[in-house]
């Protein structure tokens, strides 16, 4: 018997809509980033994008458990010595880039490689509930509705 590697001309990639409101971030994060992996996929094979195109709506309402909300900060440099900068999660999700914390979520769960980051490309997150791929006609996946926890968690 010999081992089915997938090609990339096989493989067809399908579009998912999920509505982020209320669902708690690394329990959604762990779930996109096996889909643009294409973890879900019989047909997976690590050394070729499988994956699949992932649309997030309402990021800005989504669940961080226990003090998370506050207590999770967020590290950037600008290049110049001394330039780190910080922000809490909090701050993001009432700003306008609410998008960042799930971005990053999904990002730090992919592999730091070049098909890591085709993957990543692949991720496309709004903070409200408009998006310009209703031409893909993307499929409802409900997070909510597969495991009681996925909609459990602290103050939105």
């Amino acid at each position: 018997m010999k081992t089915y590697s997938a090609k990339p001309s096989e493989v067809e990639a399908n579009w998912w809509l999920i509505d982020a409101e209320g669902v708690v971030l690394g329990r959604m994060a762990t779930i996109i980033a096996n889909r643009l992996r294409g973890k879900h996929k019989a047909m997976y094979t690590p050394n070729i994008d499988c994956g699949d195109h992932v649309v997030v709506i309402n990021a800005d309402k989504v669940r961080l458990t226990g003090n998370k909300r506050n207590d999770k900060t967020y590290y950037r440099h600008t290049g110049y010595p001394g330039g780190i900068k910080s922000r809490t999660a909090d701050k993001y999700l009432d700003s306008e880039q609410s998008d960042v914390v799930v971005r990053k979520a999904v990002e730090r769960m992919l592999p730091k490689t070049k098909l890591g980051r085709d993957q990543f490309r692949k991720l496309k997150v709004y903070a409200g509930t408009d998006h310009p791929h209703e031409a893909q006609q993307p499929q409802v996946l409900d997070l909510a509705s597969m495991n009681d926890k996925n909609k459990r968690g602290g103050a939105v």
